[in-house]
Order: C-alpha cells, then structure tokens, then sequence
C-alpha cells in the first residue's frame, strides 16, 4: 500500500486540506475581481444559441429516494444565483463564485457524489448536473471553457435515455474544483436556467447571431473487461471519443474536427453509504 496523502490521514488533516486548496483559490482570484462576470439581467437577450433540459430523477442503481430528493432542493436553490447572469465581452463565468458554498446552514440537503470509484454522499450531492448543463450548452457556443473537471473513474448514468455523450461531464468541489467560462468574443452572453417538477432547463442566449454552428458526437465507443490489480475482481469499463465539429452557418462545411479523448471509465451499479447526518467521510468527492 502507498503512502497517505495528507487528507486520508483523519477527517481533521482533510478539512485542513481542503481549506488551504479553498485560500488559495481565494488569493488566486482575488485581483481578478472585475473580470468575473455578475451582471444580472431580467430581460433577455434576443438570438437564442442553445437550449437544454436535464431530467432531475433518474433511477441509478439502488439509489436511495431522499437523495434524488436532496439534490433537486440543491438545484431549485441554486438555479435563481445563476438565472439571468451576463458574460460580457472579456468575462469569465465562475459557478462557485455566484453559486456559493452549498452547506445545511443555506438550505441545501445530503445527495450522490462522487468519491473514487464509488457512489457516496455528500451535503449539496447532484450539482454537478447543473454544470453539466452548463458545459453542454457551451459546448454548443464559441465561449471557451477555461476550468473543467472529469470526474475520477466512475460513470453513475446508464446508456437508456442518455441525452449527451458519456465523458461531457462534469465534476465540481467547493471552491477549488470550479466550472469556468471565458466570452472571447466581441458580444455579450446570457445564461436562463431554471427548475420546474421535473427537469433543470436551461438556455444560452446571446446579442448577436454566430457565424458558426457546432455539433457534439461520440466515436469509438465500447465496453471492455478488465482485472482490478489492487482487488482482483473484474471490472467493465468504457471506452469512447467526443468530437466537437465546427461547421459554417454560410456554406454549412465543417472546417474545424476537434477530438478529446478521455480516460476509461468504470461503468458500475450504484451503491451509497453514509455518515449519520450525511456528511462526507474524509476524502476529496465531486458533487455527483
């Protein structure tokens, strides 16, 4: 077995960890208050670039009911913080820093997250489905992600009724793993989402129309088998490939074929554990 790192000590050397990646974070950007984007607007912009909706309750694995239930309280919380925000031109979107930290004290309930290779649970579990949405929607826009995160190994979501390709994802840790988005363009952006009954929707609306068109597509996607060497049972992972096509509004020719190849992901049932009031154990987890 190799050595600890520092968080795995105790539950006391991982909040001490956790804290230092939160201040430096903060000292990071705290000479770059200007260039985040925090202008709000009730009316929208006029040209519509994309529009997504995302299913709250899905059924993974044995998934305990609350937990579905905790992580709609988090994005019905965290959705009007977003709602309306402005990404002008030379602006950065920081989901943390409008969103904020998603504690008890603010509402926000236990849902699934992400620890390892394994499901777990965790206070503000599930709002990685919200910038999931985000990134998908920007996937479909000239803004440049700047900050994205892969979750670490495991992939919770069946193939039935998957809307985006496996490995668009994304994983999120208060404050210090952030989604972000830079407005490289000469023209504004707008972010609509919100929370009814049954999905998050969202909207990317912008001042102006784009010269360009951009489509998502998955290659080279498989199942395959493998041995754990650290516990020697089997494992089923997932191979795939997404592409990002850039094609002409004018001529409708595709003059841009981008790939990202990422790492193989365990495709596993979901199974959850839990403190007695649903906290996290002592390791870094992605909001699931």
């Amino acid at each position: 077995m190799g050595r600890k790192l520092f968080s795995e000590i105790s539950p006391l050397t991982y909040r001490i960890a956790v804290e230092r990646q939160r201040w430096q974070r903060r000292a990071k950007d705290l000479g770059r208050r200007g260039a985040f984007a925090t202008e709000r607007s009730a009316e929208n912009l006029p040209v519509k670039v994309y529009r997504h909706n995302s299913l709250i309750r899905r059924t993974l694995g044995n998934t305990e009911l609350d937990l579905q239930e905790g992580k709609a309280r988090s994005l019905e919380l965290s959705a009007p913080l977003v709602d309306g925000i402005v990404i002008r031109p030379g602006q950065t979107f920081s989901f943390w820093r409008l969103v904020g930290n998603p504690t008890r004290s603010r509402g926000y309930l236990p849902g699934v997250v992400i620890n390892g290779d394994h499901a777990d649970v965790g206070i503000g579990g599930g709002m990685c489905q919200f910038t999931n949405l985000l990134h998908w929607m920007a996937l479909h826009s000239p803004l440049t992600v700047v900050e994205h995160h892969h979750h670490s190994g495991l992939d919770l979501f069946p193939d039935f009724k998957r809307q985006i390709p496996f490995g668009t994802g994304t994983s999120i840790i208060y404050n210090f793993l952030d989604y972000r988005l830079r407005n490289d363009t000469g023209q504004s952006y707008q972010l609509r989402v919100y929370v009814d009954d049954e999905y998050l929707r969202g909207q990317l609306l912008s001042d102006d129309t784009w010269p360009e068109k951009f489509h998502i597509r998955e290659d080279e996607a498989y199942f395959y088998r493998v041995t754990d060497p650290a516990t020697g049972e089997e494992q089923v992972r997932r191979h795939n490939v997404v592409r990002r096509e850039t094609r002409s509004k004018r001529t409708g020719g595709t003059y841009r074929d981008s790939p990202s190849s990422l790492p193989a992901r365990t495709v596993m049932g979901q199974t959850t554990s839990r403190d007695r009031d649903g906290s996290p154990h002592a390791s870094v987890r992605s909001a699931a």
